[in-house]
């Protein structure tokens, strides 16, 4: 609807009424809205967006949350929804897709939470096979990160945090290479020390 009639938007909505949980309210919107399990989904609170003039309409302060899982189905629309697909983060935050509101800064935001999660959490495994190689691993970071990383320096980094893989044992055999060896999640949830990112190159160091 105006005043962003057409721009794509974050599924959301107001609470029910005065009694309605704003978990409840996000779980609520996911299934109206795109037809989404809430079930199936790590829900956390990421922020409160209360800028005054963020909604042209009046003032409104909006509580986002953070869903992350692995293997989601496509969304489907549904209620005041007009449609429903995933976007690529890198093409809303580049703002090759326009979107309404302050909804950009709210992706950006989500953006960064994720890649911190994979610096000091185990998610990153949530997104590999029961068996992976640390390739398979390395490409989740990569891809969040956003990032090329050196394969032996990942290899090293990984190795040393007690717990965060485990062998599997087993090979699976790689396209021009030698088989790599299989590992599976191991219980340490929280790493330490934590897969820090690697620096960006500066402004200097991309002219070279």
């Amino acid at each position: 609807m105006e005043p962003f009639a057409g721009d794509q938007a974050l599924p959301g909505g107001f609470l029910n009424n005065a009694g309605e949980d704003i978990l409840d309210a996000a779980q609520r919107e996911l299934r109206e809205e795109a037809d989404l399990d809430p079930s199936r989904l790590h829900l956390e609170q990421l922020g409160t967006y209360g800028a005054p003039g963020r909604d042209p309409r009046g003032r409104v302060v909006s509580v986002a949350y953070l869903a992350i899982a692995p293997g989601l189905p496509e969304p489907v629309a549904g209620t005041d929804a007009a449609g429903a697909s995933w976007v690529l983060a890198d093409d809303v935050l580049a703002g090759c897709v326009k979107v309404a509101f302050d909804h950009r800064r709210i992706v950006a935001d989500g953006v960064e939470r994720a890649r911190r999660k994979l610096e000091h959490t185990s998610l990153a495994t949530a997104f590999c096979g029961e068996t992976f190689t640390i390739s398979e691993l390395q490409q989740v970071y990569e891809a969040v990160w956003g990032v090329h990383l050196d394969p032996r320096n990942f290899y090293r980094k990984v190795q040393k945090v007690s717990g965060f893989i485990l062998p599997a044992g087993g090979e699976r055999k790689t396209t021009g290479g030698r088989p790599a060896r299989l590992f599976r999640a191991g219980p340490r949830a929280v790493l330490h020390p934590p897969l820090v990112r690697p620096e960006p190159p500066s402004d200097d160091e991309g002219d070279r």
